[in-house]
């Protein structure tokens, strides 16, 4: 029976309307139609007593949830547990993401994502290869003893046919053309990041193939007078786009609000760079043989190199509009359209509209998650 979602803020593709009940029939949107429609009124009523109904919030960096981190387990249950608590914060798609780890553990991990989209575990996108081809100086809290450029059978392994999305950070200073050319032609989404790429070698791996640069500002060169850098380039560069982590600790929000001034609109997009705190009622963790405590929101080693986030969604939304000053609307689209653009989800994914997938959110004021849909199935 067909679900009509009504008395609700919706933010729809014309922007904000409360005259119209959202219409969903198994997985999809039929369409959003005025309450008194007939096909409204015999579908299975949900009165979300004024609540605002969001598309679902899309991250595409994900390192762990609910206790857990994907490197240390890249299982399809990992996967579950991680998809389950970052639901809680509304979001309904997600890139598990691997950080630099050695062969073995990414071919567990590429393997367990392809059995979870097999099995059509909610939420789960494709996967986000952090590495391991990055640079030693901006490493980061990677290991470096797992660096290195790519071989021909790891480019087949990254090139194979794959189900979903498969997004590689790479550092176009330790990775060459060729193989970044290699990569985006078989579909894959090559981002930059952890690199000591100047603006010259960030241009030219642009030219060759990078659609996106991972956490700007972070672990990447940064925009100077006389040397762009990465940052430089990426701002400049109309048609990339950029991740950004909205905690008040990643990137100070003056440095955010020019970033977004700078690109064009719909190019911007949250990340939470999340590790397994989120969801969960441990604040530690450990990572590469280090704990690591999360206190104050802020997750970093002991020697203060910053370690992921403790970010979930619906806080880096909060954020976006109490930190950076940006409309509730656009801060929206940062979380879900923009994402789902990126990922070339676009037609699908991101949006409330006739014929696009049932991943909703419903916030109440305070941005709180009230409830979610995936896939049409509340939860």
């Amino acid at each position: 029976m067909a679900v009509a979602l009504t008395n609700a803020r919706v933010l729809a593709a014309d922007g904000w309307r409360n005259d119209l009940a959202v219409l969903l029939d198994g997985e999809r949107i039929v369409d959003l139609l005025p309450p008194s429609d007939p096909r409204v009124r015999s579908a299975q009523q949900h009165d979300l007593l004024g609540a605002m109904l969001l598309p679902g919030f899309i991250d595409v960096q994900v390192n762990g949830g609910g206790g857990v981190l994907f490197n240390e387990a890249p299982t399809v249950e990992t996967l579950r547990r991680m998809g389950a608590a970052h639901r809680r914060y509304g979001t309904t798609g997600f890139l598990p993401t691997l950080i630099s780890d050695d062969a073995a553990v990414m071919r567990a991990a590429l393997a367990a994502v392809e059995q979870a989209l097999a099995e059509g575990v909610p939420g789960v996108l494709g996967i986000h290869l952090e590495g391991p081809y990055l640079a030693p100086a901006r490493k980061g809290v990677h290991d470096p003893k797992y660096f290195h450029a790519p071989d021909r059978d790891e480019l087949a392994m990254l090139c194979a046919p794959h189900r979903g999305v498969r997004l590689l950070t790479l550092a176009p200073d330790q990775v060459s053309l060729a193989s970044i050319g290699t990569l985006a032609a078989a579909g894959v989404t090559v981002c930059a990041g952890h690199t000591a790429a100047d603006y010259a070698t960030t241009r030219a791996a642009l030219a060759a193939g990078v659609r996106g640069f991972t956490h700007l500002f972070n672990a990447m060169t940064p925009l100077g007078s006389r040397e762009p850098g990465v940052v430089g380039a990426a701002l400049e560069d109309a048609d990339s786009w950029c991740g950004i982590i909205v905690d008040g600790h990643h990137v100070h929000p003056a440095s955010l609000r020019v970033a977004i001034a700078a690109k064009p609109r719909g190019k911007m997009l949250l990340v939470t760079d999340a590790m397994p705190p989120v969801g969960s009622d441990h604040p530690d963790y450990v990572l590469n043989g280090e704990t690591i405590v999360a206190k104050d929101g802020v997750c970093q080693t002991a020697q203060g190199v910053l370690a992921g986030s403790a970010l979930d969604m619906a806080a880096a939304l909060r954020n976006t509009v109490q930190l950076l000053g940006l409309p509730l609307d656009e801060a929206v689209r940062m979380a879900s359209a923009y994402p789902a653009d990126f990922l070339g989800l676009g037609a699908s994914h991101g949006r409330i509209a006739a014929g696009y997938r049932a991943d909703l959110v419903m916030l109440d004021d305070e941005y709180r998650v009230q409830q979610s849909w995936i896939g049409g199935a509340a939860g």
